[in-house]
């Protein structure tokens, strides 16, 4: 039936602002608009816990799901380090990225919410029947080359605030200027918290997204308890 109506819904492209969704053996039916808005809403939800729950102290050095460790290119440098006694210059460093990490999605929400903002209602459509992280694959699959390229800036300056670039750095240093080492290594400490960044916070939109579809009470608002409801029980 769904695919009978998104064939439909393709031929009928300048009626969307007036097109239900009535065709659907449904007692209650929503719009195309309701429903758009309802998936951009459940990911700005989530959007918003994901922000709340990871920018605070230890949001992600207190959380074992999001904790950075260190890149696995700089492992070698970990252990040579830790071997010697220098054990607490690493921990500073991997301290000091978390905090990097729990300052800087705090800047991202205007970042994600842009995202959202340029879902179409076509999208909206395909991803409202889908399996409980529909609306998140969809997200990740479309923005995150996007949000990679404004969230680095931010994450950069999160790092320096934090001092994290200069403890890695230092760690990298002492590594490379040992007279046994014969490959310098630099792993790429902004790309590697920025990945780790955007990772946790889409996990955490994926887990928002998951609750408000099977979860009544997680639904906020009207538009969210309409389609949301209309969705669990179609």
């Amino acid at each position: 039936m769904l695919k009978r109506y998104l064939i439909a819904f393709s031929l009928t492209l300048g009626l969307l602002s007036c097109e239900t969704l009535s065709n659907l053996p449904m007692s209650t039916t929503i719009t195309q608009a309701e429903a758009a808005q309802g998936i951009r809403e459940a990911l700005d939800q989530g959007v918003g816990r994901g922000i709340s729950l990871l920018n605070k102290e230890d949001g992600f050095f207190g959380n074992q799901a999001y904790k950075l460790l260190l890149p696995q290119e700089a492992v070698k440098i970990e252990n040579t380090l830790r071997q010697i006694g220098m054990g607490s210059l690493v921990d500073k460093a991997i301290l000091q990225i978390n905090r990097s990490a729990e300052d800087a999605v705090g800047y991202a929400r205007p970042i994600f919410l842009d995202a959202i903002k340029q879902m179409t209602i076509a999208d909206a459509i395909n991803i409202i029947k889908g399996p409980k992280d529909a609306a998140t694959q969809y997200f990740r699959e479309k923005t995150t080359s996007k949000l990679i390229a404004a969230f680095t800036p931010i994450i950069k300056g999160s790092l320096d605030k934090f001092s994290a670039t200069k403890y890695y750095g230092d760690m990298i240093s002492t590594y490379n200027n040992f007279p046994t080492t014969m490959n310098k290594l630099n792993p790429d400490l902004p790309s590697y918290v920025v990945d780790k960044a955007v990772s946790a916070l889409f996990d955490q939109v994926a887990q928002e997204e998951a609750n408000i579809r099977a979860n009544p009470v997680a639904r906020t608002t009207d538009i969210l308890k309409k389609v949301f409801g209309w969705a669990a029980r179609s």
